[in-house]
C-alpha cells in the first residue's frame, strides 16, 4: 500500500505524569497528532498523556501503544465509524 509519507523512525519525547518525568517514542506523525488532540481538549500534552495512562492496563500495553490508540480513536470518532 503506497503512502504519501515518508518513512518516519520513532522519536523519544519527555512527558511529566503524576510527577515523575518518562519518555514515550512516537512517530512524528502521530506526536503533532497527539500535541493537536490535548490543543483541541484544553489540555497540556502532559495532562492528556496522564489522563491515557490512568485509562490503560499498564501490565498490556506500554504508553507510546496507549496514545496511538487514542489517537486513532479520536480519527475515527471525526470520520464518524
Amino acid at each position: 500500500m503506497p503512502s504519501d509519507l515518508p518513512p518516519q523512525r520513532p522519536q523519544k519525547h519527555s512527558l511529566t505524569l503524576h510527577g515523575h518525568r518518562t519518555s514515550v517514542s512516537l512517530e512524528p506523525a502521530f506526536w503533532q497528532a497527539f500535541q493537536e488532540l490535548a490543543k483541541t481538549r484544553g489540555l497540556t500534552a502532559n495532562a492528556l498523556a496522564a489522563e491515557i495512562d490512568a485509562g490503560r492496563d499498564a501490565s498490556d500495553q506500554g504508553l507510546a501503544t496507549a496514545i496511538r490508540l487514542e489517537v486513532l480513536k479520536d480519527l475515527q470518532a471525526r470520520l464518524g465509524r
